[in-house]
């Protein structure tokens, strides 16, 4: 009887203590599920890189790292085979410095043809300087031959000199009258059609500004040539672009995982031949949509290593609903039931204890 008395009272006291712990753990918030709302934890990632020559192929001819290697970025990784495209470099380079000789002896063409219209409008100011002379002249001539004309036709009406003296008069007039045309007739030549107002040097003659006109339209062809040069360096900047392209660097700092090819293989452009780690560190958690509203992307975060409690700073840059299979469903306590969670990703601050492949673990506010 005292067994039995002794058994039923241990079953009291153990059916005691179960409730009591249910409702500690109801009222504290320390079962399974407070807990897992409460602290999220997710596995260190590191962004990968795939690197590959941008729009240039051929045969690699120096492998520059191995699997493993730390790099910066700028450093070389692997050179591709750059003959050809130096040899178009300097085939270019000639044609360029060609094309300079012929846009400077063009444009010294111009230049001596604007000074030879120059000076040819000089001299011809001075021709016509000289032609209105030789007018003045023949017209001077021609006075004095009509004064001597017409005294000779009254000195012959009253007997006074021959027949003969007259006629050289008249001569003399007609040969005159004909000079002075002609010397005009000169001057008309020189002037070109040019109307003279008195002021030499201030003409516009048709003549020198064809000439002008003429030189002016070799600066078309001084500009074609020029035209023609810049898609020459065009060209040159192109292939040196090119070259550049061949020699494969580091975009940033990081870590080779894998080399996908081999020094001597041919190389297709824009094919991956490294694979690299790069420094940019990040973990997802899921938050549950009762959580999410006290966070927002660009809010920084502390984080926790799980092997050895180191702590980093972190910074949310996603915030967005998360695949089906992260929802919870049906657990219909606390509250909980059908809660669609929230996919949250973590950037950190790189650091020596923090490495890829270790879990993270954040304190849910």
């Amino acid at each position: 009887m005292d067994k039995k008395l002794r058994a039923k009272k241990f079953g009291m006291i153990f059916a005691v203590v179960m409730v009591v712990t249910g409702l500690l753990l109801m009222y504290t918030g320390n079962d399974a599920l407070v807990l897992a709302t409460e602290k999220k934890e997710g596995i260190l990632t590191a962004e990968q890189i795939k690197l590959s020559f941008e729009n240039v192929g051929g045969r690699m001819v120096k492998e520059c790292v191995k699997e493993a290697d730390q790099v910066k970025k700028g450093d070389v990784l692997m050179v591709l085979d750059s003959t050809d495209v130096d040899l178009s470099i300097a085939k270019l380079e000639a044609q360029i410095a060609q094309m300079k000789s012929q846009i400077k002896s063009a444009g010294g063409g111009v230049n001596i043809a604007m000074s030879q219209a120059d000076t040819n409008e000089q001299q011809s100011f001075r021709q016509i300087d000289q032609q209105k002379a030789a007018v003045d002249a023949a017209e001077a001539n021609y006075n004095n031959a009509s004064l001597d004309y017409n005294r000779k036709v009254q000195l012959f009406e009253v007997g006074a000199i021959s027949k003969a003296d007259l006629d050289a008069a008249q001569t003399s007039l007609q040969v005159n009258t004909a000079n002075v045309a002609q010397q005009k007739q000169l001057l008309s030549k020189l002037l070109a059609g040019t109307s003279d107002n008195g002021d030499t040097d201030s003409l516009n003659l048709p003549t020198i500004a064809l000439e002008r006109q003429t030189a002016a339209n070799k600066l078309n062809d001084v500009e074609a040539l020029n035209q023609q040069l810049k898609g020459l360096e065009v060209q040159l900047k192109e292939l040196k672009v090119k070259k550049e392209r061949l020699t494969l660097r580091a975009p940033e700092d990081g870590k080779i995982i894998k080399i996908l090819a081999k020094e001597g293989e041919m190389i297709a452009q824009n094919t991956p031949v490294l694979l690299m780690e790069s420094n940019r560190y990040y973990f997802d958690i899921y938050v549950s949509e009762e959580k999410v509203d006290k966070y927002k992307e660009g809010d920084e975060i502390e984080a926790v290593s799980v092997a050895g409690k180191k702590k980093v700073k972190g910074t949310i840059r996603l915030l967005t609903q998360a695949p089906g299979f992260a929802d919870l469903r049906m657990t219909r306590e606390k509250g909980q039931a059908d809660l669609t969670s929230f996919q949250m990703r973590i950037y950190l601050e790189p650091t020596e204890e923090i490495l890829p492949g270790m879990t993270m673990g954040v304190k849910m506010r």
